[in-house]
């Protein structure tokens, strides 16, 4: 081992209490960036639930649709003309809306109505724990997911509720469909979804568009964009990004997550900063002693940087586990913590360049060593 590298190893731990602040600093710094970060990451594939579950090569909506949640409508007589575009093989109406949901109380909560032609797929729920999507062809059907029974007042299986004064009956439970803004999902068929919302029967919120085998979806796209006025087609992909863009950015939650990343970052920066100017102040003899000996300014910068990387490393670590715990319990919640490869790896890196750019603070001060300082002793 380099004899820089044994300088730094005993220098870093030699004082304990100053190497576990420092610790606790980073960790305290890259929990709090980790967990920024991974709600930023777990919104952003929140919102997009529905989009991302969806079988369809093009979304046809209403134009300025800004995200799935936008209750505008379109006219039938747009999905008409779409199917006689060459190379579209279905065009799938959705409807979406929201509705008070009864509860046995005699109080309402709302939710979100998400209806869909059963026949012909398009958005139906997904991750079935009990019942079939057949079942929600029976007369006042409707699917939720089980982690809202206490919300909406039920328990479970064959439970019977009110929607806008309609009588409902669950069906069909999911696992795991929930939504960010915490509204309930209820999943039924497109022309109880219409009587529940008061959408009119030639009405849709969506088109679904499925390509015939072999059609150019950008070419489909131009001849739909100039057949069909006033809507947006979009792609899946598209029609995802546009989403995240506007929950993310259009409302300000973005950058409330992106504030409290760069908090962490600043706090964790301080405190190495702190801790490494500290150290290397109550070692500036020893360092001194080493300028006087004949080693260059740069063998001591190899010193105190790779302090800053211990410091890194084992403080990364720390933090690391104690996110991986985060994460998993945060799994079944209604904005769940995201950890990706690239983001660990980011952080991870994030951290390494914040304990080096700290001992920039105590590498300023071993530029000021005397040499002759330690004859003085």
């Amino acid at each position: 081992m380099p004899l820089f590298i044994t300088l730094a190893f005993r220098n870093f731990f030699h004082d304990r209490l100053r190497f576990i602040a420092t610790v606790i600093g980073i960790v305290f710094s890259i929990v709090l960036v980790t967990v920024q970060m991974g709600l930023y990451l777990g919104f952003g594939r929140t919102v997009t639930t529905m989009i991302d579950h969806v079988s369809a090569d093009l979304w046809i909506m209403p134009h300025g649709t800004k995200c799935f949640e936008d209750p505008s409508l379109l006219d039938a007589s747009k999905r008409n003309r779409a199917l006689s575009i060459n190379g579209v093989a279905a065009a799938i109406p959705v409807v979406i809306g929201f509705a008070d949901w009864r509860l046995p109380n005699g109080g309402t909560t709302p939710v979100f109505i998400i209806g869909s032609d059963l026949r012909s797929g398009g958005l139906l729920p997904w991750d079935l724990v009990e019942g079939r999507i057949e079942a929600l062809s029976i007369p006042r059907a409707v699917a939720v997911d089980r982690s809202y029974f206490d919300r909406l007042g039920i328990s479970g299986m064959g439970a019977t509720a009110e929607i806008r004064q309609h009588l409902v009956r669950v069906t069909a439970v999911t696992n795991g469909i929930r939504s960010f803004t915490t509204t309930p999902y209820v999943f039924m068929d497109i022309n109880r979804a219409r009587a529940h919302t008061g959408v009119a029967a030639d009405k849709a919120s969506y088109f679904l568009i499925r390509l015939s085998p072999g059609a150019d979806r950008n070419h489909v796209r131009g001849q739909l964009l100039s057949y069909i006025s006033n809507v947006d087609i979009l792609t899946p992909a598209e029609f995802a990004e546009r989403s995240r863009i506007f929950w993310l950015f259009g409302t300000g939650a973005g950058a409330a997550l992106f504030a409290g990343a760069l908090l962490g970052v600043i706090v964790g920066t301080v405190i190495v900063a702190q801790t490494l100017y500290s150290s290397t102040k109550e070692h500036i003899n020893e360092f001194a002693t080493l300028r006087a000996i004949g080693s260059s300014r740069e063998y001591i910068y190899k010193v105190i940087v790779c302090q800053a990387i211990f410091s890194a490393v084992i403080g990364f670590f720390f933090a690391a586990l104690i996110g991986a715990v985060i994460v998993e319990l945060t799994a079944a919640t209604a904005l769940p913590i995201i950890m990706t490869p690239g983001l660990i790896v980011g952080l991870f890196l994030l951290t390494v360049v914040m304990c080096v750019a700290s001992a920039i603070a105590a590498i300023v001060q071993v530029i000021r060593i005397d040499p002759a300082t330690v004859f003085t002793r």
